[in-house]
C-alpha cells in the first residue's frame, strides 16, 4: 500500500510555520506498515493543489492532506479534492447541524462562513473532529483514497488516532497483521550503528528494520507483517535477538521508554534518593527527572548554582578550587556532586558545569566543553565531554549523557 502526504498552506512554504504534521503522520503510517513514498508542500492555490493531488493519485493508493479545511476564502482543500475527482460539492445537512451545535455549546454565534465546512465532495464521508469545527474528508473511489485533515496539530492527531488509523488497520489491512517495536539506543551514532548492522539492514525483508536518529540517541523500528499477531511478534522477537547480540550494549529501552523513565525505574528498584547540582544545564536534568509521575520517591532536590558564589554558598565548593581550576573543571564538578549529595543527605549527587555557548569559550576551554560528576556511595567520578551544536543542543546532550552514565552506574552496582 503506497501513501503520499500533501501539506497545504502558503504559510508552510514561507517558513512561517514548521510542518510537524507531515513528520507525525509519517511515523504513524510506518507503525502500521503503510509505505510512504512522498511528502509534498503546496500553497493555497486551487490549481496547484489539484495538480499535486492528481500527480499523487497517479502513483499512490492513499493520499493524506493537511490544512485548507477552514471557513475562509483561502481554505481550498474540499474544492480541490472535488475537482481532482470530477465531482461536485454538496451540503451535508447533518454535518451542518453538528457544526451549529458546536458553536452553541461554546456559546459563540456561528459566522456564515462556517457553513462552508458542511460541504463535502459528492460521495465523500465526513471525519469527525472532536477538537474543533473543521470536519475531515474521507473520499474513496476505486482503489484510491483521499483523507483530508485540518492543519491544526491537535485536531489532526485526534482525527488520525480516532478515525483514520483504525480505518486503515481495519478496512484495508484486515487480512494482514502489522506489529511494530522500537529499540532505543544511546552511546552510538546513527552512522556507527548502520556500520555494525549493515548486513542486517541490506538483507531485511520481514520484519523491516529502520534506523531513526533523534537528539542524543538512535532508534531502530522493527515492523513485521503476518497473518496473525502471534506470528508477527515471533518474527520481531527473532530479529530483536539478532540485533541484541550485535548491539546490546547500547540498548537502554523499548517502545515508549525514555531515558528519564528507565533511570526512574532503577532508582525505585534500588530505593535510592538523588539530588542534582546544575550549572550549564540550568535545571534541565532536574526537570527531566521530575517529569515522571511519582518522582518524589527518588528525587530530593535540585540546585541551580550558576555563579561561583552559588557554588560556594550552596554546595561548599572551595574558593581555592575555583581560583585554581576554574568553574568548568573536573575538580569543580567533583566538589559540586559531593557537595549536593552530602548537604542533601541523599544516596546520589550528580553535577554539571560547562560552557554551553555560543560565547564564553577559549582555546583551552572551548564552547561545548562540559564536566560532569556523580557521587554515589563512597565514590565520586568525573567525566569530560566536548559537545558540538547550539546552546540548546549542548544542554540537552549534557543531560542525556549524564542520565545515561547514571543508568550504567545503577545497572552495574
Amino acid at each position: 500500500m503506497r501513501a503520499e502526504v500533501i501539506s497545504i498552506g502558503t504559510e508552510l512554504l514561507l517558513g512561517q510555520i514548521v510542518d510537524t504534521n507531515a513528520q507525525w503522520i509519517a511515523q504513524r503510517l510506518a507503525e502500521i506498515g503503510v509505505d510512504l513514498y512522498r511528502k509534498v508542500t503546496v500553497g493555497d492555490n486551487k490549481d496547484r493543489i489539484v495538480s499535486v493531488l492528481k500527480d499523487s493519485l497517479s502513483r499512490a493508493n492513499i493520499i493524506i492532506t493537511t490544512g485548507g479545511l477552514g471557513p475562509t476564502q483561502d481554505d481550498l482543500t474540499r474544492e480541490s479534492v472535488a475537482q481532482a475527482f470530477g465531482v461536485k460539492l454538496v451540503e451535508d445537512k447533518e454535518l451542518l447541524k453538528k457544526i451549529e451545535n458546536y458553536f452553541t455549546k461554546i456559546n459563540i454565534n456561528m459566522a456564515k462562513t462556517n457553513k462552508k465546512q458542511a460541504f463535502l465532495p459528492q460521495g465523500a464521508d465526513p471525519i469527525v473532529n472532536s477538537q474543533g469545527t473543521a470536519p475531515g474528508i474521507l473520499f474513496k473511489k476505486g482503489d484510491k483514497i483521499v483523507v483530508s485533515l485540518p492543519g491544526v496539530p491537535i485536531e489532526m492527531k485526534a482525527m488520525m488516532e480516532e478515525s483514520i488509523i483504525p480505518f486503515l488497520k481495519g478496512d484495508l489491512l484486515e487480512n494482514e497483521i502489522i506489529e511494530s517495536k522500537v529499540i532505543k539506543l544511546i552511546g552510538i551514532g546513527e552512522s556507527s550503528l548502520e556500520e555494525q548492522i549493515d548486513d542486517i539492514l541490506k538483507g531485511q525483508t520481514n520484519p523491516t528494520v529502520a534506523p531513526l536518529a533523534s537528539a542524543g540517541e538512535v532508534k531502530l523500528r522493527l515492523t513485521a507483517k503476518a497473518n496473525d499477531r502471534e506470528e508477527a511478534r515471533r518474527l520481531i522477537t527473532k530479529k530483536e535477538k539478532e540485533l541484541e547480540e550485535r548491539i546490546g550494549e547500547y540498548i537502554y529501552g523499548y517502545n515508549d521508554d525514555s531515558l528519564d523513565s528507565v533511570v526512574a525505574r532503577l532508582l525505585w528498584a534500588k530505593d535510592l534518593k538523588i539530588a542534582t547540582a546544575e550549572s550549564c544545564t540550568g535545571g534541565l536534568i532536574g526537570d527531566r527527572l521530575t517529569s515522571i509521575p511519582g518522582s518524589s520517591r527518588y528525587y530530593d532536590r535540585g540546585l541551580i548554582t550558576y555563579s561561583n558564589k552559588a557554588k560556594i554558598d550552596l554546595l561548599g565548593v572551595k574558593e581555592e578550587t575555583l581560583n585554581k581550576y576554574g568553574a568548568v573543571s573536573k575538580e569543580t564538578a567533583k566538589e559540586m556532586a559531593l557537595g549536593v549529595k552530602e548537604r542533601s543527605g541523599v544516596d546520589i549527587g550528580i553535577a554539571t558545569t560547562g560552557i554551553a555557548g555560543p560565547g564564553g569559550g577559549s582555546e583551552k576551554k572551548p564552547v561545548g566543553l562540559v564536566y560532569m560528576g556523580i557521587a554515589y556511595g563512597d565514590n565520586v567520578e568525573t567525566y569530560k565531554y566536548n559537545f558540538n551544536g547550539s546552546r540548546e543542543k549542548v544542554k540537552y546532550l549534557t543531560s542525556q549523557t549524564i542520565l545515561n552514565l547514571l543508568r550504567l552506574k545503577l545497572i552495574n552496582s
